[in-house]
């Protein structure tokens, strides 16, 4: 597929993938295998806990990464990516936007809200650019009216903070009046799947799940493991945890008392960033997964993990022209 429309951050990857950031699992460890694999690895600014801590993993990461091109001239090394909440109880939000700009940081992803015009001003200062989560339409319309350089395309399915609609209504509505950068998250765990969100509209796509299932995710091996055992059916949508809907393991939300087949639902407002995280310590051993667990077979690096996607998407490529 050509990808010479994007912004130059997105044109060279070994995969048209953006690994998606997950809260208490995108730690350092884990960026650097999806970098080193040739897709762009992400992590919340958020999960670098005290603040000061987010300089230091810039800094580490970018010195490895860079010896690491230079000991593998020929591999495709791919960007860091750094979530932003621009959410009003984040009060980290423009010292943590500072340090990614001290730094450098290519891509900045936005979410919950859209990002105020200091931030994209800063970003771009450099030759940044700036991604938005959105789950609709109206949210798509304020984040580009905000400036954004492209649109990431949150659909049922997706794990953590999910919209509730097709993949195929929001890519194509978009798609009617906007044709800049648009990655598609939402269920996608197979190669074929990445092959499916560029044939619908979108340029890449944003994975989440399928890393938390690897050696290197920052994640306890019961929640790894529960990942593998799960199928579709095990992921509840509900709002409770947060105070926003979102995708979870049926498992984790038993092993916690509650029925979760008659969750209550919750205040949104219910959401409060400023200890760091968007879950409140009642809900830390509550897991949340995306509804293509049932393609996941298995725990294993994530240089497996995107060497399998690549195969797949191949694959499933050939297919389609040899039909």
């Amino acid at each position: 597929m050509d990808m010479s429309h994007l912004p130059p951050v997105l044109q060279k990857l070994a995969l048209p993938v953006i690994a998606s950031p997950m809260f208490t699992v995108s730690y350092p460890e884990l960026v650097l295998a999806q970098c080193k694999a040739g897709i762009v690895g992400s992590f919340p600014a958020l999960n670098a806990r005290p603040p000061e801590l987010l300089d230091q993993w810039l800094s580490d990461m970018k010195q490895e990464l860079t010896a690491y091109q230079a000991a593998n001239p020929d591999k495709v090394v791919g960007p860091i990516a750094v979530n932003q909440i621009v959410h009003d109880s984040n009060v980290r939000l423009m010292q943590d936007v500072d340090t990614c700009v001290k730094h450098q940081v290519p891509i900045i992803i936005s979410s919950l809200r859209a990002p105020v015009p200091e931030m994209i001003e800063a970003v771009h200062s450099y030759g940044g650019i700036v991604l938005h989560d959105v789950i609709n339409m109206r949210h798509a319309k304020k984040a580009l009216d905000a400036g954004v350089d492209g649109l990431i395309v949150v659909a049922a399915g997706a794990g953590g903070h999910a919209g509730a609609q097709s993949p195929f209504a929001l890519v194509g509505e978009l798609r009617r009046f906007y044709q800049g950068p648009v990655i598609l998250s939402g269920a996608i765990t197979t190669g074929a799947a990445i092959l499916s969100a560029q044939a619908m509209g979108a340029d890449l796509a944003y994975i989440g799940t399928r890393f938390i299932a690897s050696t290197e995710a920052h994640a306890v091996q019961a929640y790894k493991e529960a990942i593998v055992r799960a199928s579709a059916a095990d992921i509840i949508y509900t709002n409770l945890f947060t105070g926003v809907h979102g995708n979870y393991i049926r498992e984790s939300i038993e092993n916690a008392g509650l029925d979760a087949n008659a969750l209550p639902a919750a205040d949104k407002n219910a959401m409060n960033f400023s200890s760091g995280t968007s879950k409140p310590k009642t809900w830390k051993d509550i897991w949340g997964a995306g509804q293509g667990v049932g393609q996941i077979q298995e725990i294993v690096p994530v240089a497996d993990i995107v060497a399998r996607l690549s195969q797949e998407y191949q694959v499933a490529r050939n297919r389609l022209m040899a039909g």
